[in-house]
């Protein structure tokens, strides 16, 4: 019976799977994926980097040349000192352009069951890995927390950022802890958020793949074409919510050269702008 219903459905791997070894290491179908998305991208960036001109050209130059230019001025927005906004405009952008391109790369017809090797698929989009995702959201969040506290001017000044106001106040304590127990739940959120819509998009096209038969192209193409705008979407709220949680906590060290009384309405308004991203 078992094998009845597994044969009549579309053969779906969610998990990752070992395809080589390097170096006594192995290598999952994922991790594979990503280094060639990641020499694509190389490659892409360096031809449109010399290519760029003062006059806007069209097609795919314009293109990434706009999506760079909108995340690089969001990133540097996000901090009332545009100066130290610049100093991670570099990581955030290049965290937003590898997303995408492998959100967008992993939605190709040969990505998946097209290729097999050792009873999995060869090729795997990296983002529909949850190693993947959890490391990029480990690593960021590492790099959030180092930066805040840097930033902030060390480690007392960067917890004082989760109060709206001072702690000796049963409140604003209260509000404080339960700021600091969310903050360690970001990596999940981060990741899950990631490879759930990538995860789910993928086996959606398989399964609408699987029931048009012949006509498999037509019969995926809108939901192919979803994933698309999701997977931009997915790239932009992962790289968004990155840059908020350090805007935050730098932001906080600005608040204290303003009066007292400012202090929690701008905090409340700065924990406002990051749960509405969140959401």
């Amino acid at each position: 019976m078992n094998d009845l219903f597994a044969s009549s459905g579309p053969v779906i791997h969610v998990a990752p799977g070992q395809v080589m070894t390097l170096f006594g290491l192995p290598i999952t179908n994922s991790i594979l994926y990503g280094w060639i998305c990641l020499v694509v991208l190389v490659i892409t960036l360096i031809i449109v980097a010399r290519r760029i001109t003062i006059k806007p050209k069209g097609g795919l130059i314009q293109f990434i040349e706009i999506a760079v230019t909108f995340m690089g001025n969001f990133v540097e927005s996000s901090f009332e000192d545009k100066k130290i906004g610049r100093k991670y405009v570099p990581y955030f952008v290049t965290l937003f352009c590898f997303i995408l391109f492998n959100n967008w790369l992993g939605l190709l017809p040969f990505v998946g069951e097209g290729f097999t090797s050792n009873g999995f698929p060869l090729l795997r989009p990296f983002t529909g890995d949850l190693n993947a995702t959890f490391a990029m959201a480990l690593f960021t969040m590492i790099l959030v927390y180092y930066s805040s506290v840097k930033e902030s001017g060390g480690i007392k000044k960067y917890l004082m950022h989760f109060f709206v106001g001072s702690p000796k106040n049963p409140l604003f304590l209260l509000i404080g802890v339960l700021e600091m127990i969310t903050d360690l739940t970001r990596v999940i959120s981060l990741s899950l958020r990631l490879f759930l819509n990538v995860a789910i998009g993928e086996i959606v096209i398989a399964v609408f793949s699987y029931l048009g038969h012949i006509l498999a192209p037509i019969t995926a193409l809108p939901f192919t074409l979803i994933e698309v705008f999701i997977g931009a979407l997915q790239a932009y709220i992962f790289a968004v919510l990155g840059t908020m949680y350090l805007a935050v906590a730098v932001n906080h060290a600005a608040d204290h050269l303003s009066e007292p009384d400012e202090k929690p309405a701008r905090k409340l308004k700065s924990q406002t702008k990051v749960a509405t991203s969140e959401v």
